[in-house]
């Protein structure tokens, strides 16, 4: 009896398979609408006085901050090509080399955080809203929409993990193949019970079982840590700022260990390593070998960290001056 689940074949990338909308779209579009229905929420539930389409067009700042950050994190960073750094209008060209429409493919999380950060700020800043405020009414709702987009991510069949011999490692139809000749392979190959191979001009050619590390995100960084801050969190926030430092030390200490988990970025692998690889598997785990992703994951809890000094400093202050304020004005009132 085979050891492992094999990707569902009635899953496919488009919506109506051979037409352009796909699922991943459609779930970035399902997890913009449910954090804005919770941010939403939270700030009619607070009795702010908005005026119209606020909220709305914070929202679209953040977007268009999104879309740049992302774009330019995933190819000027991740992609080892070199073709973005020698033709950067292909950066924000929605279109394949045959003029076929393909929306923006390839968006980094790391990028889109900080686009999101800085378009939402500057809205706030023109607006003459208190960012940190709204900043926490993101952080506790925006957990719950990224699952959906790692869910987009399984359902494009990307973004696969480890080679692993668990019983729910999942065998994906784009994965990498590799050489049947390796000894690991063949041990893998027997603890799975996997026996396709894949005959190439290379060689034999197996694809093995891999961790769904798709799940474990949208478990962990997206269910996970929504639930934490939503329930947690929200109700006993101290200071202004205080869920977006959470969120960026909650997030960053989940994604650095799921990368344990995730086949390295291809041409990245790990560029921090003190523990030297030993063998060219892909089943075992370096824990002193580290990916870009964990490095990124590693800087913002270090930011995460620091928010929360900040921001408790700030407060401070601010209840010191307006605690002066109040004593002065008592002495004049006399």
């Amino acid at each position: 009896m085979p050891l492992y689940l094999t990707y569902p074949s009635w899953i496919h990338p488009e919506i109506i398979p051979g037409f352009f909308p796909r699922w991943y779209g459609l779930m970035y579009i399902i997890a913009f609408a449910i954090t804005y229905w919770l941010f939403n929420w939270q700030v009619k539930k607070s009795g702010q006085v908005v005026v119209k389409d606020t909220v709305a067009n914070f929202f679209f700042a953040g977007l268009a901050g999104l879309i740049i950050g992302a774009r330019l994190f995933a190819t000027l960073l991740y992609d080892r090509s070199g073709i973005y750094w020698s033709q950067p209008w292909l950066i924000f060209w929605p279109f394949s080399p045959d003029g076929k429409f393909t929306g923006f493919v390839g968006m980094s999380y790391h990028g889109a955080l900080l686009g999101i950060g800085v378009g939402m700020a500057i809205y706030a800043r023109y607006k003459k809203i208190n960012f940190l405020n709204w900043g926490d009414m993101l952080a506790v709702s925006f957990p719950l929409g990224y699952t959906f987009g790692r869910l987009g991510n399984f359902i494009n069949g990307e973004l696969w993990g480890r080679v692993t011999t668990v019983p729910w490692g999942m065998i994906f139809p784009h994965a990498t193949p590799v050489p049947v000749s390796e000894p690991w392979v063949k041990s893998v190959m027997q603890q799975t019970g996997v026996t396709d191979v894949i005959h190439t001009s290379l060689g034999d050619m197996v694809n093995l079982p891999r961790h769904p590390s798709q799940l474990y995100e949208a478990m962990g960084e997206g269910i996970l840590l929504w639930l934490i801050l939503w329930f947690i969190v929200r109700p006993r926030i101290p200071f202004r700022g205080f869920a977006i430092g959470v969120y960026l030390i909650g997030y960053g200490l989940v994604r650095f260990i799921l990368e344990y988990f995730r086949t390295p970025d291809q041409g990245l692998d790990f560029p921090i390593m003190f523990d030297p690889v030993r063998d060219t598997s892909q089943i075992h785990i370096y824990l002193l070998n580290f990916t870009t992703g964990q490095i990124l994951c590693a800087i913002e809890v270090v930011v995460g960290i620091l928010f929360l000094i900040i921001f408790s400093k700030l407060d401070k202050r601010q209840k010191a001056q307006e605690k002066a304020r109040e004593v002065s004005k008592k002495s004049r009132s006399r």
